[in-house]
């Protein structure tokens, strides 16, 4: 014993203290109550007195003593006035240690805050600051929970203490977190501590997802919906609500996009109610974000849902919400309670949202927008059987679409597939489509509609006897039950379970009639019949109207056309279009690629080759105007405000040049045509005698350009120099030309005779 006396008063930390702090106040209010106070309780009560003292040391007195304070909720703190007094009333605890009251630091900038992290506890990080810088003697808590509910957090604020050589104080004592046994007790508090807080926590959980499970718990309801005096919901007694709301999904089911119908709002100056925090109905403008909350709101259905969204806390003590799949909600009961659209109408809507977000998706079912592209969203790449893109281009003060599937380059870094121009893709689609249209096409679906009618009436009286052998089960079963005795209660149990299953499916077959029904419900009588046959023309006239939007243009395409495969061939200089209808009828269609700038202003061959055969015998302008009275136009006119341009000699002399065809010149010279010097030289006359005899006809000119001429020099008979006042050069060259026309007409009576 003596031994164990001073091994404890030689090391305070390992006294009886920790045994003494296991017991709960109470027990030991319990145990002096039950029990006098003799002197060995007296004994131990000094001794424990006194090993709390043997802790405080010297050193923990110079430093100061910080106080925490914390309550989880402003409402705590509102309400529990008497928690709050009893942790600020720990300051006396410290002046009986001896610390100073100036010594002694409160820290109660937590208030209102879980202890659940640090994250966001501003005044825990600053007492974890100090007691690492070595400024605190003692951590004062009413308990450990004030400190910390997170057991990490609580263990790091014990290492920390430990290696500053800090205490702690609690309601029960203090503890020397250096010490073994204190720093095991102070341990089994934080773990305590943090499970106490999940224990509470999944209490009323618990609670709250069973009331979920029955769609009892009452959430927070969107604008439009309200809660009636007995606690069910309703759609909004305001009728101003009820009609926006309803305009905007049907809106939205007209348009099929979320921002368009925020545009027609906006344009209309429609109004859209938004309830705030107070109960009260304000209308603003419609927001993009508004129309996608409304439409992804599942309680707009008539769903009653839980569990939607998770909300997750960072490290850095942020609130974070991430969306759930609607596998993985806590709760998820259709047709709950009133809404304003259906169950499948939501479906529906959700697909639509989430097929106007994709991108490069197989199968993309994207909305009318309003660029000239007529398939939009409708055109699948040929080679990789990709869905193409839509890239508008401003050329010449227009808007110009091309087809593109730049997917592979994108992701890949690989070669474009195909990029194809859209004019004439859209030219063949839409003759396309206004050949399909006619009565003859409308007469036969009309008979493909009626043979369709009939099947569905079939299948109807099908469903009605099933209702009727569901029918005579059910009341079979419940003859059988009214005959047992009714104090046999296994056998009246059994065929009442019976019973009930037999009435189960007689609603299940009757629901699933209505269901049928509501599907192959189409009415058409001789009235309807007319309207589609005249709907034809209308068709055709709405089609080629240069007024009709482009959006509305796509629209009435929607309801003909599935999708269009795109194949451009370019060693062909043709692109095919294999057009697949809704009915599952496919077309094929070739269409000849666009010429390029250079190739559209490019002069056709075919008359670079009349020009070529007419050098033979013409000079540029006789050329020109050959061209023009045969309504041949140059390559230019393919110019924007250029259709009017006609040849001009200019123009024939840079396509010679440009083609470098042989110049007239050269065609003269090489029939042995000779220049006017040479014809002098040849005939020892003058230039200007020649000039005259070309004039008169004695020697043949040809010109090969409008100012100068090359000359043909006869055969035979040449002309000879004269000069005489009676014989005139004018009689001369008439005489010339009489004996050549005396000459051909013997040369052809002599081919007759022959």
């Amino acid at each position: 014993m003596g031994s164990g006396a001073d091994r404890n008063s030689n090391h305070p930390a390992r006294a009886e203290l920790p045994i003494v702090n296991c017991l709960s106040a109470a027990w030991r209010t319990q145990r002096r109550r039950s029990r006098p106070c003799d002197n060995r309780h007296e004994h131990q009560r000094s001794e424990v007195t006194m090993n709390v003292h043997l802790k405080v040391q010297p050193h923990h007195l110079e430093r100061g003593a910080y106080l925490y304070i914390r309550q989880s909720s402003m409402r705590q703190v509102v309400e529990n006035v008497e928690s709050a007094r009893r942790q600020y009333a720990l300051r006396g605890r410290a002046v009986a240690l001896d610390w100073r009251d100036e010594q002694i630091i409160v820290i109660d900038n937590d208030q209102g805050e879980s202890g659940a992290s640090v994250a966001w506890r501003e005044g825990f990080q600053r007492l974890v600051s100090d007691v690492g810088m070595g400024h605190a003697g003692i951590v004062m808590g009413l308990e450990v929970s004030r400190l910390a509910r997170n057991n990490a957090d609580w263990q790091r604020l014990l290492e920390i203490c430990a290696l500053a050589d800090t205490l702690i104080l609690d309601e029960d004592g203090v503890y020397d977190p250096a010490s073994f046994n204190d720093r095991l007790l102070l341990g089994l508090k934080g773990t305590m501590s943090e499970a106490e807080l999940h224990v509470i926590k999944a209490r009323l959980r618990g609670g709250i997802l069973n009331k979920v499970r029955r769609g009892e718990f009452r959430c927070l309801l969107p604008t439009g919906l309200v809660y009636d005096h007995l606690g069910n919901v309703t759609l909004d007694p305001d009728m101003q609500v009820r009609e926006t709301i309803i305009h905007f999904f049907e809106m939205f089911s007209r348009l099929g996009s979320a921002s368009q119908t925020v545009k027609v709002f906006r344009n209309e100056g429609l109004l859209f109610p938004s309830r705030l925090h107070n109960g009260d109905t304000l209308f603003r403008p419609l927001t993009a974000s508004t129309a996608m909350r409304v439409l992804n709101n599942p309680r707009y259905a008539g769903a009653y849902t839980y569990g939607r969204r998770q909300f997750r806390r960072t490290i850095d003590g942020k609130r974070t919400l991430r969306a759930r799949d609607i596998d993985d909600w806590q709760a998820c009961i259709p047709d709950a309670h009133p809404g304003y659209i259906s169950w499948e109408r939501h479906q529906e809507n959700l697909k639509i949202l989430k097929a106007n977000g994709r991108g490069f998706e197989a199968a993309r079912a994207s909305i009318p927008r309003e660029g000239p592209a007529l398939l939009q969203g409708r055109a699948v790449c040929g080679q990789c059987g990709s869905h193409l893109r839509v890239r508008y281009a401003a050329r010449r003060g227009r808007q110009e679409a091309w087809y593109i599937c730049n997917r592979a380059r994108i992701y890949r870094g690989e070669p474009m597939c195909q990029s194809i121009a859209g004019p004439p893709v859209d030219g063949a689609i839409g003759m396309l489509i206004a050949e399909q249209m006619t009565p003859a096409a409308v007469e036969l679906a009309l008979e493909v509609r009626k043979e369709i009618q009939a099947r569905h009436e079939e299948a109807d009286r099908l469903r009605c006897r099933a209702i009727e052998r569901a029918q005579t089960e059910a009341e079979l079963a419940q003859r059988r039950f009214m005959l047992v005795d009714p104090s046999n209660r296994l056998v009246a149990d059994t065929l009442e379970g019976e019973w009930n299953e037999k009435l189960r499916t007689l609603v299940s077959a009757r629901e699933e009639r209505e269901r049928g029904r509501e599907h192959d419900r189409f009415i058409l009588d001789k009235a309807v019949h007319q309207l589609l046959v005249a709907m034809t023309t209308d068709f055709n006239k709405l089609w080629k109207d240069p007024d009709t939007p482009s959006r509305e243009r796509k629209r009435l395409m929607a309801h003909i056309i599935e999708d269009v495969t795109l194949l451009k061939l370019p060693a062909e200089g043709t692109t095919k279009l294999h057009v697949r209808f809704k009915g599952g009828k496919i077309q094929t269609l070739t269409i000849m690629n666009p010429k390029s700038s250079a190739q559209q202003v490019k002069t056709k061959p075919s008359i670079v080759e009349l020009i070529d055969k007419l050098l033979d015998d013409y000079i540029y302008p006789e050329i020109a105007e050959i061209l023009n009275e045969q309504g041949l136009r140059p390559g230019g006119t393919a110019r924007r405000g250029c259709h009017n341009a006609r040849f001009t000699p200019l123009k024939v002399a840079y396509l010679i040049h440009e083609y470098k065809l042989r110049s007239r010149y050269d065609r003269l010279r090489q029939r042995g045509m000779l220049t006017r010097q040479e014809v002098a030289v040849h005939l020892k006359i003058s230039e200007q005698t020649v000039a005259r005899w070309a004039k008169y006809g004695l020697i043949t000119r040809h010109a090969y350009n409008g100012h100068y001429s090359l000359y043909e020099m006869p055969d035979g008979d040449l002309p000879l120099k004269q000069c005489s006042r009676w014989n005139q050069l004018e009689d001369r060259a008439a005489a010339h030309r009489q004996m050549q026309t005396e000459l051909r007409t013997s040369t052809d009576t002599e081919r007759g005779v022959v």
